[in-house]
């Protein structure tokens, strides 16, 4: 039987993304595209619980099925995998193709990396893929070889346990480099906030901001090595514990 795979993302369901993603995984098992009605950006891990969520099936044809949701990247995920598949084992969980790039600590604000963290939390193999080209008719064909390499690998030897991946493509006039496997930098939003006032007098704000790296010469980051021509992959554990500063933090409550 050939494998069940899932799709989701955060930019939408008609996106080119996910659609060149989808396109992929149909090589290597079932499809079934689970992805917001709505651009769904910066939404993370969260979930709708104040209101209820509906599946609209918007295509159907052998090999694929696809499905918007009125939800976050999340809610597509955890209700594929709850509702939507019917109770069926899905072997992989895959995110994107994003339209921009998840590097650093943007993972933390992610709605592309919320699809893969409920599919590791769910106990399934969950890859994430963004490239670094934010124009909606993308052309992605310079990632779609590695994301084939990528997806194989992972379905024949699987991951290591709690560990989901997150794959960016810087945006380059040549061919990549290579793929490296690399830590997330470090950094900080730094929000430069521009503020107006609508026609009633009423003030409002648009976040704008700019990511401040703490050490772009660190040679062990996505960023870095996305700023010399390489695709990364960086691991990421669901698991966010310090356990080396436990018993530090257990010294400072006695």
């Amino acid at each position: 039987m050939r494998p069940l795979i899932l799709v989701s993302n955060d930019d939408g369901f008609n996106y080119p993304g996910v659609k060149a993603l989808a396109q992929v995984a149909r090589e290597f098992g079932e499809v079934v595209v689970v992805a917001p009605l709505l651009h769904q950006s910066a939404k993370a891990s969260s979930i709708t619980i104040a209101e209820p969520l509906r599946a609209i099936k918007k295509q159907e044809e052998p090999g694929l099925t696809v499905y918007a949701v009125n939800g976050t990247p999340a809610d597509c995920t955890k209700l594929g995998l709850g509702q939507l598949l019917d109770g069926r084992k899905v072997d992989l969980v895959l995110s994107g193709i994003n339209h921009g790039h998840n590097l650093g600590n943007s993972v933390l604000y992610s709605g592309t990396i919320g699809v893969v963290l409920e599919g590791v939390m769910a106990g399934i193999n969950s890859i994430a893929f963004s490239y670094d080209d934010y124009h909606f008719d993308t052309d992605f064909s310079p990632c779609l070889p590695y994301i084939r390499s990528i997806i194989d690998s992972v379905l024949k030897n699987g991951l290591p346990q709690d560990v989901c991946l997150n794959v960016n493509f810087p945006k380059l006039d040549q061919p990549f480099k290579g793929i490296k496997v690399t830590s997330s930098a470090k950094g900080v939003w730094t929000n430069t906030w521009d503020h107006r006032t609508d026609p009633r007098g009423i003030d409002y704000y648009w976040m704008l901001g700019s990511y401040d790296e703490r050490n772009p010469d660190d040679n062990t980051t996505d960023m870095y090595w996305a700023r010399q021509g390489y695709a990364t992959v960086t691991p990421i554990h669901i698991d966010q514990t310090d356990f080396d500063s436990m018993t530090a933090v257990a010294k400072l409550l006695e």
